[in-house]
């Protein structure tokens, strides 16, 4: 089926900023401004399976970063609002931006495998997007908050599935590097700590059932799991994804030969750290571009 259109590297280091935070919540980010996308499309037939193309100035082609939001997993939490002042200013630095929507927990298809398949499908609709619009799917990143994050590095991990998994896609595009802020790349690892950050239970109804009972699903849904994912990772640890935590998914990664960066910003919240303009922003934007474009 044709898509609906709708115009409209480096050595592991932890790295700390004293700045001061804002305490900001999901809704000062989705007030924050944002610029209107140069495309609005769907990349599968459910009508929660689009994206938000923005495209920087001049010609291109240009780097291309998927931007996955957060939200629990759990529909009525956050939708790509949440990351579209994100988008924007990744846009107005030269990178254009694919901020898509995905199902959650509660909507029809969502958890396991569909909420998977949502993130890859996206990911993958960059090859479509490029026979017409000036993106370079050599230079394709993915970049997610919370739990946009746990699916940013998955994304990234995907092709090293079995191809008869069902949440790998068929010919899964490879991704130039993964950017997870402040979310898990360990979900068997949050369980117990999802009722804490979430206010409730998810990551069994993400999934499906407990570890024991579907482990063949956490082994292919967790990139802690799947590592070493042989492509560069960025991650930003706050209050999801602690300090701690980011140390024992880099450790597991770089002893198996991958290349991994931590930043740990001082003083900055969970949604601070995604909100253009707030007191850690300038120092989040400097390492998600030098991941980006080195």
């Amino acid at each position: 089926m044709a898509p609906v259109t709708r115009i409209v590297l480096l050595a592991s280091v932890v790295v700390t900023t004293p700045l001061s935070g804002q305490n900001m919540g999901s809704a000062d980010v989705d007030a924050l401004p944002a610029a209107s996308p140069t495309l609005i499309q769907n990349y599968g037939t459910d009508s929660l399976q689009f994206g938000e193309l923005r495209l920087p100035s001049g010609l291109g082609p240009f780097p291309v970063a998927v931007v996955i939001h957060g939200g629990c997993w759990t529909k009525g939490y956050a939708t790509l609002r949440n990351t579209a002042p994100l988008a924007t200013a990744l846009a107005e630095h030269g990178v254009a931006t694919w901020n898509i929507e995905y199902r959650q927990i509660g909507d029809p298809g969502s958890g396991w495998p569909g909420t998977f398949q949502d993130w890859g499908a996206g990911f993958d609709h960059l090859r479509e997007l490029a026979k017409t619009y000036p993106i370079d799917t050599a230079r394709a990143f993915v970049l997610g908050h919370s739990a946009g994050a746990h699916a940013a590095l998955f994304v990234a991990a995907r092709p090293k599935l079995e191809a008869s998994s069902q949440i790998r896609g068929q010919t899964p595009l490879r991704a130039a590097a993964a950017v997870a802020i402040d979310g898990p790349g360990d979900i068997k690892g949050m369980i117990g700590r999802d009722e804490e950050v979430c206010g409730r239970a998810v990551i069994i109804p993400l999934m499906g059932g407990a570890p024991e009972a579907a482990p063949d699903r956490y082994r292919d849904a967790s990139p802690f799991e799947i590592l070493p994912i042989n492509v560069p990772q960025y991650l930003i640890a706050s209050a999801v994804m602690t300090v701690d935590e980011a140390n024992r998914y880099r450790d597991r990664a770089v002893s198996g030969g991958d290349v991994v960066a931590i930043f740990a910003p001082v003083g900055g919240g969970h949604f601070d750290i995604i909100a253009p303009g707030s007191a850690v922003w300038q120092s989040i934007e400097s390492f998600i571009l030098h991941a980006l474009l080195g």
